[in-house]
C-alpha cells in the first residue's frame, strides 16, 4: 500500500473532547474519525486491524466446531416480548425506530432472543444438538455516557456465540472448551500476560459467570487476585461467602483496575424456555434445550490493545494484528527505486510512505501509526547494501541486507 494513495491524514491533533488517550492516538493516526460522543468510523488502516482480530477470534472458534451466522441488527419486538426484554423499564438501552406502516422495531443490543427464535426452525430431535452458532455482529446500546474511546460506545462491533445442547453436562464441556479457546484468543492478540479469566456475578443463570479481564489502568473495572493470579474475581463479587467458597481470604488478595474485553455465561433456560424452544430425547420426551452465550467486544478489544501498548510516540501494535507488518521509508532515488519494487512485491505486509514529504515528518508518523517495524532505505545505507530496521517496540534499529529485506 502507497500512503499516498490514501485519502487518511495523520492529524497532529485529536478532538478536544477526547480524553483516552488510545482514542486520542487512533483518531490522529487515521485509523477512526470520531462521529460524536460514542459513535465512531473505522478507515482502512482501522478496518484492518478489525478484521486480523475477526480472523483470530474465527479461526479458533470453528476450531472448536462453530459455524458462523449473520443476523439483522433490527429487531422484530415479538421474541423479546415472550421475555419481557422489549420493555424500556426492563431494558433501559434500546434504540427503537417507527416503521413508516406502522409498529416499532428495536435495534439490537444483543442477539439471545433472536437466535433462540430461529433456532425453534432447525432444532427439532436430539439428533440436532448440539449446535453452537456465533457471529460479528453491530450492537446498538444507549448508553448513559459512552467515554474513553472505543472502549465503550453506543455503536459497536461484538463477536457473540450461542450453544445449544441437550442437557447442563454436555454444555458444561463445550463451556470449558470456549473457556479455552478464549485464552489461545487471547494469546494470539497479544493480551496473553495481561488477561485474566474471573468470577463474575452469574445473576439468575447460574452462582457464577465468567468474564475475562486485561488490567489496564485506565479500565472500569476492579478485579482481585491472589499471588499467582490462580484466582481471580470481580469487584462484584468480593463477599464473604464467595471467599470462603473460593478458600481465600481477603487480605491475601491485591487488585488492579482492568478492562473487560469478553464473558461467558450459563443461560440454562432463559431464553429457549419463554419462546418454547425444545427437542424430542432418546426416549420420545419434550425437553428444554440448554443455553449458553459467549462474547467478545471486537472494536473494544482493539481500543483496549491500543490503549495497553501506546507509548509517549504512538500506537505500538502485536504483529498480529497490525494492519500492515511493515512502515517502508525511502530517502534518495535509488532508495525510492527498490522501495518500489519491495512494496509492489508485499503490497499486503507493507505501507509504503512515498508522500512528498520530509523524512523528520515521516519519522514521526510511523512512529504515530505503530506498525511493528519500520525499514528506511537511503543512498547512505545502499553504500553497504543494507537498510535501517527499527523495533517499534523495543526501539531497537538493527541493519539488514537488502537482500533480506
Amino acid at each position: 500500500m502507497k500512503l499516498s494513495k490514501s485519502f487518511v491524514k495523520t492529524l497532529r491533533a485529536a478532538p478536544k473532547d477526547e480524553t483516552a488517550r488510545s482514542a486520542q492516538y487512533l483518531i490522529r493516526a487515521g485509523y477512526v474519525h470520531k462521529e460524536m460522543a460514542g459513535l465512531y468510523d473505522f478507515l482502512p488502516l482501522g478496518l484492518r486491524v478489525i478484521e486480523n482480530i475477526k480472523t483470530i477470534i474465527r479461526e479458533e472458534l470453528n476450531n472448536i466446531g462453530c459455524e458462523e451466522v449473520q443476523l439483522t441488527a433490527l429487531q422484530n419486538p415479538e421474541p423479546w416480548q415472550k421475555t419481557n426484554r422489549f420493555d424500556d423499564q426492563e431494558v433501559d438501552i434500546w434504540f427503537k425506530t417507527e416503521l413508516s406502516s406502522g409498529g416499532e422495531l428495536g435495534l439490537a443490543p444483543t442477539h439471545e432472543e433472536p437466535i433462540t427464535n430461529l433456532m425453534r426452525t432447525y432444532i427439532e430431535s436430539y439428533k440436532d444438538l448440539p449446535v453452537y452458532a456465533y457471529q460479528f455482529q453491530t450492537k446498538f446500546r444507549n448508553e448513559l455516557r459512552a467515554k474513553s474511546g472505543i472502549l465503550r460506545t453506543r455503536e459497536f462491533l461484538m463477536k457473540d456465540l450461542y450453544s445449544f445442547s441437550s442437557d447442563e453436562e454436555s454444555h458444561e464441556i463445550f463451556y470449558h472448551k470456549v473457556e479455552e479457546a478464549y485464552k489461545k484468543i487471547y494469546d494470539r492478540l497479544g493480551l496473553g500476560d495481561c488477561t485474566f479469566e474471573t468470577f463474575a456475578s452469574g445473576g439468575i443463570f447460574a452462582k457464577f459467570s465468567h468474564e475475562f479481564q486485561t488490567i489496564l489502568d485506565v479500565g472500569e473495572d476492579t478485579i482481585y487476585f491472589n499471588e499467582d493470579k490462580s484466582i481471580v474475581l470481580n469487584e462484584e463479587v468480593l463477599l464473604p461467602e464467595v471467599l470462603d467458597e473460593l478458600g481465600v481470604k481477603k487480605e491475601e488478595l491485591k487488585s488492579a483496575h482492568a478492562a473487560e474485553v469478553g464473558n461467558i455465561f450459563t443461560l440454562k433456560d432463559k431464553y429457549s424456555k419463554p419462546l418454547s424452544l425444545e427437542f424430542t430425547d432418546k426416549d420420545g420426551k419434550r425437553k428444554t434445550v440448554f443455553m449458553g452465550c459467549y462474547g467478545i467486544g471486537v472494536s473494544r478489544v482493539m481500543g483496549v490493545i491500543a490503549e495497553k501498548y501506546a507509548d509517549e510516540k504512538g500506537l505500538v501494535w502485536p504483529e498480529n494484528i497490525a494492519p500492515y507488518q511493515v512502515y517502508l521509508i525511502a530517502i534518495g532515488e535509488k532508495a525510492e527505486k527498490i522501495a518500489k519494487e519491495i512494496e509492489s512485491k508485499n503490497p499486503e505486509a507493507v505501507l509504503y510512505d512515498d508522500r512528498d514529504a520530509r523524512p523528520g515528518e515521516k519519522f514521526k508518523d510511523a512512529e504515530l501509526i505503530g506498525l511493528p517495524r519500520r525499514i528506511v532505505i537511503s543512498d547512505k545505507t545502499l553504500e553497504t547494501n543494507s537498510a535501517e530496521v527499527l523495533d517499534r517496540k523495543t526501539g531497537k534499529t538493527t541493519p539488514v541486507s537488502i537482500e533480506e529485506i
